[in-house]
């Protein structure tokens, strides 16, 4: 196998790792992201199909793998599963214990799958590896995990908010976007009952309900979100 044929195996798996994270892509992505032509993505693309890769073209919109489709769990290098072992540190650093919780389930499901060599060097690395931290401090929020849920599925949303006053009011909200600073997590939100763009400190939410009914999405990043009301 050639230098050429290497690049090429490299790239095809890199594709389809893409593939597996997101819903869609194009190929001018894939050319930007891998540094080739269009062309060329094509090929890799007819190559991974002609392999029995059941990928779906989207006229107009891009590529995607069939829904349920499932890739035999991939090897992680050395370096990722320490890069990995260092995330794992500061979420423990987090305060809200649902991400904590779901985090530390999902690692574990991660280290399921390494090799028996970088097993053992991860775990020995994370036994070596300690941010300064008080491990029983409190954590004072537990509601991130469901705030993700309903920002990524448009959910309306009912909270018990207390303000700064110690004063509790119920508000419906439509989750736009989390935002972490060193203290505490805060919720960006549209807030009907006020009618405008709030921010929402979780430690804050006494009670939160995600109903069955769905807001139509606000069609703007975060980004713009700053540079508009900021």
């Amino acid at each position: 196998m050639n230098e050429n044929d290497t690049k090429r195996l490299s790239r095809l798996t890199a594709i389809l790792t893409q593939l597996q994270t997101k819903r869609l892509l194009t190929a001018t992505e894939l050319a930007k992201k891998f540094g080739v032509s269009v062309r060329t993505i094509y090929r890799d693309i007819r190559a991974l199909e002609q392999s029995g890769i059941p990928i779906i073209t989207e006229d107009g919109k891009g590529y995607t793998l069939m829904e349920g489709y499932r890739i035999p769990p991939i090897m992680f290098t050395e370096a990722q599963a320490n890069a990995l072992i260092l995330a794992e540190q500061l979420i423990l650093k987090n305060k809200d214990s649902s991400l904590v919780k779901h985090y530390l389930e999902a690692i574990e499901k991660i280290k399921a799958v390494l090799g028996h060599n970088i097993k053992d060097k991860a775990n020995l690395l994370a036994e070596r590896t300690r941010f300064s931290q008080n491990y029983n401090s409190e954590r004072n929020s537990n509601n991130l995990s469901d705030l993700q849920f309903a920002l990524t599925n448009f959910y309306l949303t009912k909270i018990e908010y207390s303000n700064e006053a110690n004063k509790t009011t119920e508000r419906l909200i439509e989750p736009f976007a989390l935002v972490s600073t060193q203290e505490n997590w805060l919720l960006v939100a549209w807030c009907r009952l006020r009618s405008e763009f709030r921010f929402f400190r979780l430690d804050r939410i006494k009670k939160l309900e995600i109903l069955t009914d769905k807001f139509a999405p606000h069609k703007m990043t975060l980004q713009e979100y700053f540079e508009r009301y900021h």
